[in-house]
């Protein structure tokens, strides 16, 4: 059940696996079961989010009661794109995507980083990778930090 829990909080975006490796950890789970449920679990929605999210996103945005929303999520989707094009240029969109999701703060993740390679027609299997390298180095920090590693050495 505690794994169950984990995987879910790996799917919810903004909190993704920068959440749940600290609450696996915390529950006293096995740090390698919960580093590779919580990638794994990360992973799951980005081909959805990829190919559905800016669809509907577009199709939500005029109206009534989701459109303020839908447009905060499609601006936020945008701006992600557009600031990676800025940093590393079209060419570097790859190493720059896996960067931005490899830092471990909130919204930066996979969820963010699909969608805004979405917006930049970034080809699928370019984004599943470097996004899944991103989720393995934001694992690896987190999974780090919240180990206390990080206290023993002084930082």
């Amino acid at each position: 059940m505690k794994y169950l829990l984990i995987f879910l909080i790996s799917m919810v975006p903004l909190i993704e696996l920068r959440g749940a490796i600290p609450v696996a950890l915390g529950m006293g789970l096995d740090p390698i079961w919960s580093y590779i449920i919580c990638v794994f679990a990360n992973m799951l929605p980005v081909p959805i989010i990829y190919f559905f999210a800016r669809k509907v996103l577009i199709w939500g945005k005029d109206k009534k009661y989701i459109g303020k929303f839908f447009t905060f999520c499609l601006e936020k989707g945008e701006r992600a794109g557009q600031k990676m094009v800025k940093a590393a240029g079209r060419g570097g969109l790859f190493v720059a995507l896996m960067l931005f999701v490899g830092i471990p703060i909130p919204g930066t993740g996979a969820w963010t980083g699909a969608l805004g390679a979405s917006f930049l027609n970034m080809g699928f299997k370019s984004t599943v990778l470097s996004v899944s390298l991103g989720v393995i180095i934001a694992g690896i920090i987190m999974a780090v930090g919240s180990t206390g590693v990080f206290s023993m050495i002084g930082l």
